[in-house]
């Protein structure tokens, strides 16, 4: 069974079981794969979460109900796997604009998720270069912001991180073992959100001193902590040289997981993701490039 049928299969079965509470792992496994690798391919190809994606299902089928007066505003509530009406109602309203009892009325206006489907279509034929490599355990110094959502999907967010938090950038760039390299790590990713780090890599001498008045003032070390990257295998790919290679990274994010990742024989693991950015200055900021880190186990025979 490959990929692609395994898609089709995990979408076909959370259909069929929109009514009922969705085991994650046996979404998985009927996709013959981990919980884990199925989420984040999950997420990164199709720019929502899987939690966004039933919720988004139910609610649709929530509103065709009620408009089609089948069913009472607290029975779609608990059909739907609610506990509360008013839980409904806030969730109902935030997708259609509308609260359930509103769409009971002639002519409202419903929003409609329709599900997914997988089509087989002629893709592929670029060259992508990769390295697979053993990474040892790393401790960072950086600090951390919870995200709703999928990686990829809040990527303006993880922007606007960069963007408001530069100040705690210059501090950490004032520490750096190499002061025009950081990281953004992606961990702790579950079905509906996943949190993310600005860090850098500091001498161990001065992150176990970071709360000395030497070092940085207490006020400023409270805004640090230690992000841990346990040993791992990696599939690294890089982005081109170019000035702003933000530009092009979503994008090869998304071809190593959509075109690399299925033919390879490998899948994601449960590790943190990491993105290295090597953010060279003038005259050299044409040669800025992005790393990024895919964590990934060998798949069984």
């Amino acid at each position: 069974m490959d990929w692609i049928a395994g898609i089709q299969q995990a979408l076909e079965y959370i259909e069929r079981h929109l009514t009922e509470e969705v085991d994650y792992d046996d979404v998985a496994r009927v996709a013959f794969s981990s919980r884990y690798h199925f989420q984040r391919v999950f997420s990164i190809l199709c720019g929502y979460t899987l939690g966004e994606y039933i919720r988004n299902r139910r609610l649709t089928l929530a509103g065709e109900e009620l408009a089609a007066q089948k069913i009472r505003v607290i029975d779609a509530a608990v059909k739907y796997g609610y506990d509360s009406p008013d839980s409904f109602a806030k969730a109902f309203q935030k997708f259609h604009g509308i609260y359930p009892s509103q769409a009971r009325l002639p002519g409202a206006r419903l929003r409609s998720f329709t599900p997914l489907s997988v089509k087989l279509s002629l893709e592929g034929g670029c060259m992508l270069n990769y390295r697979i490599e053993e990474k040892p355990r790393t401790i960072l110094l950086g600090y951390t912001r919870h995200f709703e959502g999928a990686p990829g999907e809040r990527f303006e967010q993880e922007e606007a991180l960069f963007i408001h938090t530069r100040a705690n950038q210059y501090l950490l760039m004032g520490l750096a073992e190499d002061p025009l390299t950081n990281y953004g790590v992606i961990h702790h990713v579950s079905g509906d959100g996943y949190d993310f780090s600005i860090a850098t890599r500091i001498p161990d001498v001065l992150r176990s001193r970071i709360r000395e008045d030497c070092v940085l003032r207490e006020e400023e070390a409270d805004r640090f902590h230690e992000i841990k990257i346990p040993a791992h295998s990696y599939a690294v790919f890089e982005t081109e040289r170019a000035q702003y290679p933000t530009l092009c990274h979503m994008d090869l994010r998304k071809k190593a997981v959509s075109e690399w990742l299925p033919t390879s024989p490998y899948f994601l693991a449960d590790a943190p993701e990491v993105s290295v950015y090597h953010w060279y200055r003038k005259p050299h900021q044409g040669e800025r490039y992005i790393e990024i880190w895919l964590p990934i186990e060998r798949r069984p025979q």
